[in-house]
């Protein structure tokens, strides 16, 4: 018997139409954006989404899921859209548009902020891997993502009403926050130092948590990886994500952020790291708890045990590979572990314990909980 594997092609006839029917959509709107969702990756069609914005000029924004699978860099990139927790001045211009095309989106309530966002079907274009859908109606199936943006390229108008009312209004950001001598680390000192650390040569690993909302503040540079896990929203996948993607892409070191909660689920694949002698930076956030679930339902089922992380990685080390621990509770022993892991310990695994006030989240992380909350508690839908 032969097996014969078979390419998948667009239907021509579709394509055309769904190119047609979208171009038209689009061109005689007034201030339409592009958003970039995370099938993009799977659609292969990440460079052809980054040539349509070259094509069209419009304001474009990602998908909290799809960030780093475009250059932050790019001219006319305006952020993160995340509905009520987006990033500045993003989720405005976004939802103010009379038109959207969404490449690749996955919505649920975590990524929707419990279904809060302000968007209208009639407004969007939605492109699924091999679908377009073209506000209330028409969808044309077999028709590939990588085609279709392909060919809208050549039949949209340049419009770059909405990045410019985006650079009217936004505002840079302030003045960074400075700790008095010795004074408890915050989280948001703690990833101004991490924003220094970043370069093509890196990437970042986000964990469910609070480090969701801190790490897509991060502004990624040419080149810096990054993953991000939000379609199960599942607590602790970070771990063993860090020892893949760093046994995948080894010329990049991998900064992960890692809540104490979490890391206690997942915690054994620090042997691995060092048994394939990986130079890692692990951040390990240590506050106490389960954080993001406190804000979405609180209860002492969230509260901890608490363990010594550097005395656990120095006893699964055991004088095996290269490793190095530190504890840091002020902004002076941060600033010490950074300069030790980027200098004298760069080849090795670094594991870094970050103590932190309990309490101390972003106000991203506040909003989203209140939020999600909200949707997962209200009664069934009647049958």
């Amino acid at each position: 018997m032969r097996l014969c594997l078979c390419f998948r092609l667009s239907n021509k006839m579709g394509l055309e139409a769904a190119v047609e029917a979208a171009a038209e959509f689009l061109n005689k709107a007034v201030k339409p954006v592009m958003v970039a969702g995370p099938k993009l990756r799977v659609a292969k069609a990440c460079d052809t989404f980054v040539e349509l914005v070259d094509a069209c000029g419009y304001a474009t924004a990602v998908m909290p899921s799809a960030k780093g699978l475009i250059p932050e860099h790019h001219l006319h990139f305006i952020g993160t859209y995340w509905g009520a927790v987006s990033t500045a001045f993003c989720a405005e211009i976004v939802e103010s548009a009379d038109a959207y095309l969404f490449a690749g989106p996955i919505f649920n309530d975590y990524s929707s902020v419990g279904y809060s966002l302000l968007l209208k079907r009639e407004k969007a274009i939605v492109v699924q891997p091999d679908r377009v859908v073209i506000g209330n109606g028409p969808a044309f199936g077999c028709v590939l993502m990588k085609d279709f943006l392909k060919e809208l390229a050549k039949k949209i108008k340049k419009n770059t009403t909405a990045f410019e009312n985006y650079s009217r209004i936004f505002v840079p950001e302030g003045q960074p926050l400075k700790c008095d001598p010795k004074e408890p680390l915050r989280v948001n000192v703690l990833f101004q130092h991490i924003q220094k650390m970043l370069s093509s040569d890196t990437a970042v690993i986000a964990e469910t948590g609070d480090s969701w909302f801190n790490c897509q503040k991060l502004k990624l540079p040419k080149g810096c990886g990054y993953e991000f896990q939000m379609q199960y929203g599942s607590i602790g996948w970070s771990v063993g994500a860090t020892l893949g993607y760093a046994q995948a892409v080894p010329e990049k070191r991998v900064l992960a952020f890692i809540g104490d909660g979490s890391f206690q689920v997942t915690a054994q694949d620090i042997s691995t790291m060092l048994r394939c002698g990986q130079k890692t930076i692990i951040f390990l956030i240590n506050n106490g708890g389960y954080t993001i679930e406190v804000e979405i339902h609180d209860g002492p089922y969230n509260v901890i045990k608490n363990w010594n992380y550097t005395a656990l990685v120095d006893a699964i080390h055991n004088g095996e590979g290269k490793c190095w621990t530190a504890k840091v509770f002020c902004e002076e022993d941060l600033v010490d572990a950074i300069r030790t892991a980027t200098g004298p310990k760069k080849d090795c695994l670094c594991f870094i314990e970050v103590i932190v006030h309990k309490d101390d989240t972003s106000k991203e992380l506040l909003e989203w909980g209140s939020r999600v909350s909200a949707a997962n508690s209200r009664p069934p839908n009647p049958q």
